[in-house]
């Protein structure tokens, strides 16, 4: 497979996971009725925008987009994974962001299908984006 398909075809991976993504917040905020905690919103804050920059980047073919989205993905990465180490009980609850009286990750109302929770889910997408706009785009030395 030639470098310039396979940069294309990770583009359109990183587009279809942060729309997914983007998506998917959205169902669980909008029909699901839950509301985000702060760092929930922080991580809409950086993958929201990536749907849409690379929607358009995937539109006009410019792989040379990820310079831009990089940064960002890294920065919802770095939330997701602090989230999920307060979610699995690693850092200590008493940073955790979330009150008693407004949203909570905690418990099982905030993950999906009663298994899957939604920080790690998002640590997983942002990681995946991740990937997917820097293997395949390392230099072909054959």
């Amino acid at each position: 497979m030639r470098p310039v398909r396979l940069q294309a075809n990770a583009l359109y991976a990183a587009w279809l996971i942060a729309l997914a993504s983007t998506l998917g917040a959205l169902f669980v905020g909008e029909v699901m009725g839950r509301a985000p905690c702060v760092l929930c919103w922080y991580q809409r804050i950086a993958m929201f925008p990536l749907a849409l920059i690379l929607g358009v980047a995937c539109y006009r073919s410019e792989t040379s987009i990820r310079h831009y989205v990089l940064p960002i993905a890294v920065a919802g990465c770095l939330i997701a994974l602090w989230h999920s180490l307060l979610f699995a009980g690693v850092i200590a609850e008493s940073v955790q962001p979330c009150t008693r009286n407004g949203p909570s990750c905690a418990g099982e109302e905030q993950t999906l299908f009663g298994f899957l929770p939604l920080p790690f889910l998002s640590l997983a997408a942002f990681a995946a984006i991740i990937l997917s706009l820097t293997v395949p785009f390392r230099k072909d030395h054959t």
